[in-house]
C-alpha cells in the first residue's frame, strides 16, 4: 500500500540543521519524569527516530542541582537526542544553553508548552505564550549562545482568544529556530478535549516556512499517524503519552507506514521483558529507592487489558525489594502466557 502525503515529498529527508532523520521521523516528547534513559532506551529499540530528554529547569542547572544536572546524561545509542530546557530569565537561559552544549546532544529544545501552573507562573513554559516579543528574544538570545541547532516545543496559544501560532512561527523562524514541534491545544486546554491540528497544517502550508515542523497531540494509533500525515502535510510527529507503557507504538506506526498493515500487539512475553529491562535500568540509573518508586507509575500501562491483573499490581506498587518485583514480573509472564483468555487484544 501506498500513501499520498500532502506537502511530502517521499524521498525528501528531514534534517534539523545537519542532523538527518530520515524520511518521516517520529519523536519521543519530552515528559516530566517518563523520558528518561530507561525509558528512551525501550522507545529507541522500538523505532523512534528523534529523543527528547525530560524537561530541565535552567535554575536548576546553573546551581548545579543534582536532579536537573543528572537530566543532562545521555548514551550515545541514543543518538540522535535533544536536551529541553525550561526557564524566564535571559541570563540564566544563556547560560543554561552553555551547560548543555557541554553535554554534546544534537539538538537544543526549549520548552514553550508546559501547562503546569509552578511553571507558567513564572512566565516559563506555555507561560511565555502570554508575551510573544519575550519569547521571540529569548529564543534569539539562545540561539546566538549556542553552537546547537535550536529548536522549540510550544503549543497554539495560551487560550482561545491568543491563537497567533503561525505569527509565531514565522517570527521564531526568522530568528533562527531549526524545527518546531507543536501541540494542538492551547494552554487552558492542558490536555483535555481534542487536539487541533488545523493550524498545525496551515503552517506547513505557509510558503515563509522552511525549517520543519511535527506535529503533536492524540497520536495513539498506526491509523491514526498516517491520516493526519495525509491530511495535514507535517514533517514528522511527536508522540508522548501513547508510548507510555507501550514503546511498541513506534514500531507499529512504522509498520503501517511501509506496508499498510496492523502488527498484532506485543506478546505478554514482549511486555514483562520490557517492563523487567525498564526497572533494572531504572535502579541502576537512579538508585534502589527512587528506581522501584519512580517505576510504579509504570506497570499499568505496561499490562494495560490484562483481566485479574489487579492484585499483580498492587504487588508491584508496593513491595521495595527488586528480587521480589522481577519475580512479580515472571508470575505475571507464566500466568498469562498459559492462559490468553487473560489477555484482552
Amino acid at each position: 500500500m501506498y500513501f499520498c502525503v500532502k506537502n511530502q515529498k517521499t524521498t525528501e529527508m528531514v534534517r534539523i540543521g545537519n542532523v538527518e532523520l530520515g524520511e518521516f521521523p517520529l519523536l519521543l516528547a519530552p515528559m516530566e519524569d517518563v523520558s528518561d534513559p530507561p525509558f528512551r532506551a525501550l522507545c529507541k529499540a522500538q523505532g523512534c527516530d528523534m529523543m527528547y530528554t525530560e524537561f530541565i529547569s535552567v535554575e536548576g542547572l546553573i546551581r548545579d542541582a543534582d536532579k536537573s544536572v543528572q537530566k543532562l546524561d545521555i548514551y550515545d545509542e541514543e543518538r540522535p537526542i535533544g536536551i529541553q530546557i525550561f526557564g524566564a530569565e535571559m541570563d540564566s537561559m544563556r547560560r543554561a544553553a552553555e551547560i548543555v552544549e557541554e553535554a554534546k546532544p544534537e539538538v537544543l529544545d526549549i520548552n514553550y508548552g508546559c501547562p503546569v501552573k509552578k511553571v507558567t507562573c513564572k512566565l516559563a513554559g506555555a507561560g511565555i505564550l502570554q508575551d510573544i516579543p519575550k519569547m521571540i528574544k529569548l529564543t534569539e538570545a539562545i540561539v546566538k549562545s549556542t553552537n546547537l541547532p535550536v529548536t522549540v516545543k510550544t503549543r497554539l496559544g495560551w487560550d482561545d482568544q491568543t491563537i497567533k501560532i503561525e505569527e509565531v512561527t514565522e517570527r521564531l523562524q526568522d530568528v533562527g529556530i531549526k524545527a518546531i514541534s507543536i501541540h494542538g491545544r492551547t494552554r487552558k486546554q492542558m490536555y483535555k478535549g481534542e487536539a487541533d491540528w488545523t493550524l498545525i497544517g496551515k503552517i506547513k502550508e505557509n510558503p515563509r516556512i522552511h525549517i520543519p515542523v511535527f506535529g503533536n497531540g492524540d497520536i495513539d494509533s498506526p491509523q491514526k499517524a498516517v491520516a493526519y500525515r495525509q491530511k495535514y502535510g507535517v514533517d514528522g510527529i511527536m508522540i508522548g503519552r501513547a508510548s507510555i507503557g507501550y514503546p511498541w507504538v513506534f514500531r507499529e506506526i512504522k509498520h503501517y507506514m511501509k506496508t499498510g498493515e496492523i502488527l498484532p500487539p506485543p506478546s505478554v512475553e514482549e511486555r514483562v521483558a520490557a517492563a523487567v529491562q525498564h526497572l533494572r535500568h531504572s535502579i541502576e540509573w537512579k538508585g534502589q529507592k527512587l528506581g522501584i518508586l519512580e517505576m510504579r507509575r509504570h506497570y499499568t500501562n505496561y499490562f494495560k487489558g490484562f483481566r485479574n491483573i489487579k492484585s499483580y499490581r498492587s504487588e508491584l506498587v508496593q513491595s521495595e525489594d527488586p528480587e521480589v518485583l522481577f519475580s512479580i514480573l515472571n508470575t505475571i509472564k507464566d500466568v498469562y502466557t498459559n492462559d490468553s483468555a487473560l489477555v484482552v487484544a
